[in-house]
């Protein structure tokens, strides 16, 4: 096979399977949706402790913030002048916004406007904006691939044939390595210059690198025990955060706003054997309330208040002197 012949099979597989993944989950989720007893999942989210629900939301609390603290890696690199309460409040608000309707709408349209109205230039909200994307995925492969390799999670039946040949932990291996490699660049070569998709950007210096990935890991680590409390810890911890960042990639790659379905379809092909399907889907009913839209919930009262602060009489006329 010519190198240009190889070149352009490589590129239709690659625009061809986010499409292949996308049409087996959203075939799971039509064929549970028929198959469950909603009256039963309601019992079972009746059933759930008090107090496991009152430590998931402070857990989901924690993880908010610990999301925001990736926007201070911005500020650090950047030296800008917004203070760090408010740079962490404005990236939650912004959490809460793009996971329920997309990150066009919270991590790029809303952050841009909220940081601009704090007084930044579009190309320092890009480069927050990048190092916040870079950070989130970096915690994800390194953790991730760990779990590939020392504990993979079940995976659906439909897809075993697949995976099963490829070795699960060879790409465990392969997602660790690329993080690693990430690291390893900064500690090695302060601001290399690199290229993703014609973008280039700069890698922070070697302590960031460390930072990013701590943060990311403890933030991707904090919705695996939210969901696993929620669960009334049924399974192994390994398990549950590793179906968990798979369903992560299921929603972005089916591009369904929230994942809305699609991490309920994920976890009942994977564990359905393992728990009731009513249970699976009761605990994340929670999750879903507790991690998305109570947040959503106080992010649109937050931006509310400050769209009303600053239309106030005081407030216009602060502007005015400027």
């Amino acid at each position: 096979m010519t190198a240009s012949r190889s070149h352009l099979v490589w590129v239709w597989t690659k625009k061809a399977a986010p499409w292949a993944l996308g049409l087996l989950v959203l075939g799971l989720l039509a064929r549970q949706v028929h198959t469950i007893d909603w009256a039963e999942v309601w019992l079972d989210l009746r059933r759930q402790p008090t107090g496991g629900l009152a430590l998931a939301a402070g857990l989901a609390l924690l993880s908010y913030a610990v999301f925001g603290s990736y926007d201070l890696i911005g500020r650090h690199e950047t030296r800008h002048h917004v203070s760090a309460p408010r740079t962490v409040g404005i990236a939650a608000v912004c959490y809460a916004f793009g996971l329920n309707l997309g990150a066009l709408v919270g991590a790029f349209a809303l952050k841009l406007r909220l940081y601009q109205r704090a007084g930044l230039r579009a190309a320092t909200v890009a480069h927050i904006i990048s190092l916040s994307i870079a950070t989130n995925w970096l915690g994800y492969l390194a953790l991730g691939g760990v779990l590939l390799m020392l504990a993979p999670p079940p995976l659906p039946p439909q897809l075993q044939p697949w995976v099963e040949g490829l070795g699960v932990r060879a790409f465990g291996a392969l997602m660790f390595g690329a993080s690693a490699a990430y690291v390893g660049l900064c500690l090695v070569r302060r601001r290399r210059s690199l290229c993703v998709r014609g973008h280039r950007f700069a890698t922070p210096g070697g302590r960031v690198a460390l930072w990013q990935l701590g943060v990311a890991v403890a933030n991707w680590a904090l919705m695996g025990t939210i969901v696993w409390v929620l669960l009334q810890y049924k399974l192994p911890y390994p398990t549950v955060l590793g179906v968990l960042l798979l369903a992560a990639v299921a929603g972005v790659v089916t591009h369904v706003p929230a994942g809305l379905g699609v991490i309920e379809a994920v976890f009942v092909a994977c564990l359905g054997g393992q728990l009731a399907h009513t249970t699976l889907l009761a605990a994340l009913l929670s999750y879903r309330a507790i991690y998305y839209l109570v947040p959503l919930g106080l992010a649109t009262l937050a931006y509310a208040l400050g769209e009303a602060s600053r239309r106030s009489p005081s407030a216009l006329r602060a502007r005015q002197t400027e």
